[in-house]
């Protein structure tokens, strides 16, 4: 029986799905770590956003990086199977961004504290990419079915 080999893609997805786990976490705890003594919205978080949404971009690099090199210049190729991986879990997550997006677009109309706006545009991001991740995963696992 021939043994199943990762393409380039699915080894970004599985770290992606890694790094948003991670740094959601992260975050998660150090915002709830500092709410422990203030109210919600008098929490500071803008730090630890920022300093969050930095880390996860900067290990999705370093990732892709050693993904790169250590799969070699032949098993990065892409193929149409790649691509139609790609357009579908980006589809399928974009409803979630979107809705995140309208509820932050909500909550700045009802002139709710930039905490909650700031907090709901990051919840929006994250649920979109592990989303994203998780339907690539399950269809470089399953196969792409037909549109």
């Amino acid at each position: 029986m021939a043994e199943y080999q990762l393409s380039f893609e699915e080894k970004i997805a599985w770290g992606g799905l890694i790094v948003a786990i991670v740094h959601g976490t992260v975050y998660l705890s150090v915002l709830l770590t500092r709410a422990a003594s203030t109210p919600m919205p008098e929490t500071p978080y803008v730090d630890a956003l920022l300093w969050s949404l930095g880390a996860g971009i900067l290990a999705m690099i370093i990732l892709s990086i050693v993904v790169s090199i250590t799969t070699g210049e032949e098993g990065r190729a892409t193929d149409i199977r790649d691509k139609q991986i790609t357009a579908r879990a980006e589809f399928t997550a974009r409803g979630v961004l979107i809705v995140g997006a309208l509820a932050a677009m909500i909550l700045a109309m009802l002139e709710q504290d930039g905490f909650w706006i700031a907090n709901v545009l990051y919840l929006g991001f994250m649920l979109s990419a592990l989303l994203e991740t998780v339907t690539k995963i399950a269809l470089y696992r399953g196969g792409v079915p037909a549109w």
